[in-house]
């Protein structure tokens, strides 16, 4: 070099051309130093992704962080990997996230390492290595532009990258610089923003939603970060985004074309843009106001991030009639908490609105905010509620607000109640309600703490010395001291968890019952250090159990009387009422009953059928259902059954039988109320005469139509002393079938009479092949849901050919 010349004759091959020896060493020393630090930084980097893996060991093996290390490094040694790399293949296996996909692309290709950082050596950092190191400095990174610098130095200078930038997105699509490296300081001041409708390869990424390629800005005319007319320089724009929220946009240059677009780039580049976006979305911007370069503005947003509250700078909203509609969240400081717990890159841009709907309400917070940017009034007060919809579920908090305007902005100021401090006088006060008292104590020091509800609870005044756990035997009832013994020495010798209960002797001769629970709290090495747990009064718990106990004797007696009683009523019942009789031919008319008792046996009722032979040759139907369940339906059953047994003897009609059935039900029984409906056929006439006390009226069934014979008067049995009944009679035809049954097969809980009869009769028109089938497709589609018995008599007159085949088949006569 000649003095003045500022030429430098590069003639050596090592580049330090006709330099002095001593000038020479210096400047070897100085690209030794800097090889060194960017050996240091590379380090530092990797250490983030080195004690992440130990901590996966560490939960994976149950060893400490030590063990976890030498581990690390003995099974790096095994399989000739430096610690990092196999660090960062523990990290894949257990995360499984993009970066782990960009890894294993690359992997399926057989390509394991790429060029080396610059100043790197043998080869530099294999691309999991390097995918993993980028986003542990990135994830470290104090802001956006620390982030910025993570990425090129570690990911994308490997890819013969020479600069990157990364992009804020607004909520309006514009795009705000939030870091940049590679690009000179006047060319990040002129690109700090870009307003919403300019087209640039980051925002035609963040409208597509897509990776965008370019080989050539110059080709497609379009400007960004950089960029200029005579550069062919490449780039490619990749949305940044969490959650399938678009935040941000990941913009990389080259000098040239990109390197050749693949998938396995692709998803490397993809990975980068999402820890961009885990930057954007929890770190600060760290930029002044870039909208407007108003220097007021920036003040008042060091302003805020200077508090320690949190706070928020809005800007007013016009509509296109330029009429104030709403405010803009235009920044947020780091202490800011909203309610609904949703990220500050979340909120910062939206409209006020857009994020707190409710705050519209009325005198609700944007009403304040209105009239202090109308009048410059400030507002400021103390517990105010707040409301934010989480999922469409509202959240309040009670806070302190503060609501100034500053030039056109407004800064809104909000201290939310302190919640450690609420939440602490919540477990005060669920203490006090549930005589709980909590204590600790070290074992190494002696220490004992103890909450002002134990005091209570042992009677102690709150300056007394608490007495250690081992003493506790002495505060005991004598014959609790093994249950006590066995505690502590679960707790104090083994070292487990364990709880007891005990009644403890107050001074003041009180005695309390108690329940004790208590956990060690143990080094490393397994030493106990401390034990804290909890006493709880259980004292009303304990005379409530015994008074309970006395209850359930009681209680255990009288089901057991119930039982009893429900046991005989069902056998008597069972014994008189067979669950199916038939079939039954006389005079040429086919008889079949069906009976289904309730299905719970303290629900045994009173309903009963008959269907038998009189002496004059007539036959005698009838059905009934006795008042309640249990022995006295049964046996008023029994009475009314028998009854009219012995009366239809006389000749007497059906009137006539259920107007001596009154009789007896008024004077024979103990208060029985029934319903019944009572018949006389006359096989030489055909003739069936029938009458009715309050139940529901037969049905026939004839030439396929079902349909219900007229009702009679007459009152239920038992109602009234003299009672009136009428009779109804029709003449049988040939393949006539005729049904007389109980409500059990009809009632509902949910609908009405007139539907379930109308189901009955459906049921009824069903075809059969003979008058068993029909019985038991009746109890079979009954809609009924009441769990009561049911009682079916049903009578069918066949034809003549067929009354000859069932003469000649034989049967169950009665």
């Amino acid at each position: 070099m000649q003095p003045g010349s500022g030429h430098v004759d590069s003639t050596d091959s090592d580049g330090l051309g006709n330099l002095g020896p001593t000038v020479g060493r210096l400047a070897a020393t100085v690209e030794r130093l800097r090889q060194q630090i960017r050996e240091a930084q590379e380090a530092a980097d990797g250490r983030g992704v080195l004690e992440l893996a130990r901590g996966v060991l560490v939960e994976r093996l149950h060893c400490s962080p030590a063990e976890a290390a030498r581990h690390l490094d003995s099974l790096a040694a095994r399989a000739g990997q430096t610690p990092l790399e196999l660090a960062t293949e523990i990290i894949n296996q257990a995360a499984r996230d993009r970066v782990t996909e960009a890894t294993q692309a690359f992997l399926s290709h057989a390509v394991r390492d790429v060029a080396a950082p610059p100043g790197g050596a043998g080869g530099g950092l294999a691309v999991a290595a390097r995918l993993r190191t980028t986003e542990s400095a990135a994830m470290a990174a104090a802001d956006a532009q620390a982030a910025a610098e993570a990425l090129l130095a570690h990911a994308l200078q490997p890819l013969s990258a020479v600069a990157v930038a990364v992009w804020s997105a607004g909520a309006d699509a514009s795009l705000t610089l939030a870091g940049a490296a590679g690009f000179g300081p006047e060319e990040t001041t002129r690109w700090r923003y870009v307003p919403p409708g300019i087209a640039t390869p980051a925002r035609t990424a963040l409208l597509e939603r897509r990776l965008v390629w370019y080989p050539s800005l110059k080709q497609e005319g379009l400007p960004s970060i950089g960029h200029r007319a005579s550069a062919a320089d490449g780039r490619v724009a990749i949305p940044a985004g969490t959650g399938g929220r678009i935040i941000g946009v990941l913009e990389v240059c080259w000098p040239g074309p990109p390197p050749e677009q693949s998938a396995r780039l692709e998803r490397q580049l993809e990975s980068l843009a999402e820890v961009c976006a885990h930057t954007l979305e929890t770190r600060p911007l760290g930029n002044t106001d870039p909208r407007t370069g108003n220097r007021e503005l920036t003040e008042l947003i060091e302003l805020a991030d200077g508090l320690h509250d949190s706070v928020m700078v809005l800007l007013p909203h016009h509509d296109a009639q330029g009429v104030l509609a709403d405010f803009r969240i235009h920044h947020l400081n780091s202490h800011f908490v909203d309610l609904a717990g949703r990220p500050a890159g979340m909120i910062s841009g939206t409209l006020l609105l857009e994020s707190y709907p409710l705050a519209a309400a009325q005198d609700g917070l944007l009403e304040k905010i209105e009239r202090v940017h109308a009048t410059g009034e400030p507002f400021h007060a103390e517990r105010v509620t707040l409301t934010s919809l989480v999922e469409h579920v509202p959240l309040t908090a009670v806070a302190d607000l503060s609501i100034t305007r500053h030039g056109d902005a407004v800064l809104l100021v909000c201290r939310i109640e302190d919640e450690t401090a609420r939440l602490a006088s919540l477990l005060q006060h669920a203490q006090r309600l549930g005589r709980i008292g909590g204590f600790e104590e070290n074992i190494v020091t002696g220490e004992i703490t103890w909450n002002s509800q134990l005091f209570e609870l042992y009677g102690l005044p709150a300056i007394t010395s608490p007495p250690p756990l081992t003493a506790l035997p002495a505060h005991a009832h004598p014959d609790d001291e093994p249950a006590i013994g066995r505690f502590l020495r679960t707790v104090l010798h083994h070292h487990q968890p364990s709880a007891a209960a005990f009644r403890l002797r107050r001074s003041d001769e009180v005695v309390r019952h108690l329940r004790i629970v208590a956990e060690p709290v143990l080094d490393d090495a397994g030493h106990l250090l401390a034990v804290r747990g909890a006493y709880q009064d259980v004292s009303a718990q304990h005379w409530t159990e015994v008074a309970l106990a006395a209850t359930r004797d009681q209680l255990a007696h009288t089901e057991q009387q119930s039982a009893e009683r429900n046991r005989l009523a069902l056998q008597l019942q069972r014994a008189i009422m067979p669950s199916a009789r038939g079939p039954i031919d006389a005079g040429g008319l086919q008889m079949a009953v069906r009976y289904r008792p309730a299905e719970h046996e303290h629900l045994v009722g009173g309903d009963w059928y008959e269907a038998t032979v009189l002496p004059s040759g007539q036959i005698l139907l009838g059905v009934g259902d006795v008042a309640g369940h249990g022995i006295d339906a049964a046996t008023g059953m029994v009475v009314l059954r028998n009854a009219l047994r012995g009366l239809a003897t006389t000749g007497a009609g059906p009137a006539q039988l259920l107007g001596w059935l009154n009789l007896v039900a008024n004077h024979l029984t103990e208060h029985v109320t029934a319903t019944a409906l009572c018949a006389l056929y006359d096989p030489a006439t055909r003739t069936l005469r029938w009458a009715r006390a309050g139940h529901l009226a037969p049905v026939m069934i004839r030439h396929g139509e079902a349909f219900t014979l007229p009702m009679p008067q007459g009152m239920m049995l038992g109602a009234l002393d003299e009672g009136e009944y009428e009779e109804e009679a029709i003449t049988l035809a040939e393949g006539d079938v005729l049904l007389m049954y109980t409500d059990g097969l009809v009632e509902r809980r949910d609908g009405s009479l007139q539907d379930s009869l109308a189901h009955l009769l459906t049921t009824a028109r069903r075809p059969a092949a003979d008058l068993e089938t029909r019985l038991d497709n009746l109890l079979t589609y009954s809609n009924a849901d009441t769990d009561d018995d049911t009682c079916i008599v049903g009578i069918h007159l066949p034809a003549p050919d067929r009354q000859r085949q069932a003469q000649t088949g034989g049967g169950i006569h009665h």
